[in-house]
Formats: C-alpha cells, sequence, structure tokens
C-alpha cells in the first residue's frame, strides 16, 4: 500500500501531513549513534480525544515497544475534578504529576524504552491554562511548578514527542463519540484555551526535545504512523550554522556621548587611556606596537581611573 505524504520543518518541530509503510523491531538499549527506532522512548501528545491512547497501543505493538497509558481508569479525582475544576485543580494536577512520574521511572529502570500516552511535560500545559483561566489559584501553581522542577531532575526526556494536532471542534466531536460520563462537561471553550497552550508548549519543547507534528484530522494506522515517525526521526537534526557576511573592525574613535550608565562610560575611558596615553605615545617604536610592560601599565592606569568614577 503507497500514500503520499508531505513534510516540512518549523523551528525544532517536523509537520508531517501523512504516512505510510512497515517498521523495526527492539534491542536492549537506545542506539545514539544512529536514527534508530529500538528501544527508543516515544511521547505522545495532542488534545483530550485526539486519540493518544490507541495510537500508543498500536504503535508499541508495531514497533515491539512497551505501552504506559494515561492514568484515567483508576483516576479518583477526574469525575469531581470536570464537576468542580476550580476547586480540584491543584489536587488533579499533583495526582496527574505523581502517576507520570512513576511511568517515567519505570522506564528508565526498565531499560527497553516504550511508547508513552501523554507526556509529563504536557501536565504544565494544563497547570498553566488552569491558573490562566482562574480555575487554579497563583500559590498553588507555583507549588506545583517547583514540585515539577525538583521532580524533573530524575526524569527521562523522550526521544521524540509525536504530536496529534486536531482542532478543539473535532476534538470535541471525538470526545462526544467515546460517551465517556466524567467527560460530559468537557466545553468547547475550555479546549481552545487548551489548543493554545499546546500549540506555545509545543513551541517550547522543540528546543529540548524533538517533535514530530502530525496532521491528525483523520485517524491513521499503526503502519503509517510507524513508518513515517521513523523517516522523520531520521531526518531531525538541531544543528544551526552561523556565517559572518562583513568583518568587525576595531575603532579607536571616542564614542558618543549617549547618556550610557557610569559602567558604560568607565569602560569607554579604559579604552581610550590605553590607546591615547602619553606613554603610548613615546613607547611605539616603528611597528606603531606597545612593548608589554606599557600597556599594562597604561591599563593600571585606566582600571584605577575607572574605579574612581
Amino acid at each position: 500500500m503507497e500514500s503520499k505524504a508531505n513534510a516540512s520543518q518549523d523551528g525544532g518541530v517536523q509537520q508531517v501531513e501523512a504516512p505510510s509503510t512497515p517498521a523495526m523491531s527492539r534491542a536492549e538499549s537506545h542506539d545514539f549513534t544512529a536514527s534508530s527506532m529500538r528501544s527508543v522512548f516515544i511521547g505522545i501528545s495532542g488534545l483530550i480525544g485526539a486519540g493518544k491512547s490507541t495510537l500508543a497501543k498500536s504503535l508499541a505493538d508495531k514497533l515491539n515497544l512497551p505501552v504506559h497509558y494515561e492514568p484515567v481508569k483508576d483516576n479518583e479525582y477526574l469525575a469531581d475534578f470536570y464537576g468542580d475544576i476550580k476547586k480540584y485543580s491543584f489536587a488533579m494536577q499533583v495526582y496527574l504529576l505523581n502517576k507520570r512520574f512513576q511511568q517515567q521511572q519505570q522506564i528508565i529502570w526498565q531499560g527497553q524504552g516504550g511508547v508513552q500516552d501523554r507526556t509529563i511535560y504536557e501536565d504544565s500545559v494544563f497547570a498553566r491554562m488552569l491558573r490562566n483561566a482562574g480555575l487554579m489559584e497563583e500559590r498553588d501553581y507555583q507549588t506545583y511548578v517547583s514540585l515539577f522542577q525538583n521532580m524533573s531532575n530524575f526524569m527521562k526526556k523522550p526521544n521524540i514527542i509525536i504530536h496529534l494536532d486536531v482542532s478543539p471542534a473535532e476534538s470535541l466531536r471525538r470526545i462526544k463519540g467515546r460517551n465517556r460520563e466524567c467527560e460530559t462537561g468537557i466545553t468547547l471553550e475550555y479546549l481552545t484555551g487548551l489548543h493554545a497552550a499546546y500549540e506555545e508548549f509545543i513551541q517550547e519543547i522543540a528546543r529540548i526535545i524533538p517533535v514530530i507534528k502530525v496532521d491528525y484530522s483523520a485517524f491513521r494506522t499503526a503502519d503509517e504512523m510507524a513508518t513515517k515517525i521513523a523517516e522523520e526521526y531520521e531526518r531531525i537534526g538541531n544543528i544551526r550554522h552561523v556565517e559572518f557576511t562583513s568583518p568587525v573592525t576595531p575603532t579607536a574613535t571616542k564614542p558618543a556621548n549617549t547618556g550610557n550608565t557610569s559602567q558604560e562610560t568607565g569602560m569607554a575611558s579604559v579604552q581610550k587611556t590605553l590607546f591615547s596615553s602619553p606613554n603610548a605615545k613615546s613607547a611605539k617604536g616603528s611597528t606603531g606596537a606597545l612593548p608589554d610592560d606599557e600597556v599594562c601599565g597604561a591599563l593600571g592606569e585606566a582600571l584605577a581611573a575607572v574605579a574612581v568614577e
């Protein structure tokens, strides 16, 4: 089966529209010397109802990797949270952070890689959105952030994050389609705010972890996704080349007085004193260069002048 696909790169985020064929197997540890999918740690992110759990299961089966699901069925806060978000927002976020941290430790110590249904980093997206919407107190948010930062020292970053991109309207349609009682209170307004927070999150996390952003307005098979992810993962690189088109030539001219701070003025006076010292004029040889001892002397006078100023 063949299908056409288009991909582009926006910063550290790989944009993917569609996929096509099979993938790899598993080894004991991830090979960082090659774009190998063996024992790779994949995080799957996206809005509620995007299809993360379904993809995590089929992708893990295809790549022969362990799968780690989002804690939903045994989440004792979930129904209360959707019933009164403001009251239970902090408790819910701490509960999820703890559960996902536990998954992180399993992935680290088992050493087999895995596919994780929603990454631990996405919890901060929900916490920030709740704070911004007035559904979490500022002190609770700051406590959560501090806890997350302390725990992050013991976390393992995914090799890649697969972001399933769906619109808030499509997310709501899929939520209603699966008909979970605890999700009946989710509104389009809530999902719209969450979608905006996710867009910001993807741009930020892509500076640290490679992101493959998939247009998931239509579901894809495990074969298609595994093949496309392997192709994009092989292309991922984070090297930037910098070139200077014109050389910078030093100048000894006195800078204009632009109302700089005393420290900036002092530094300008160091340059001026060093190159216009009377000792400098008499000590220049035929090459116009200053002997080392005269340079040191002039520099000492200049620094003393700065200290006085």
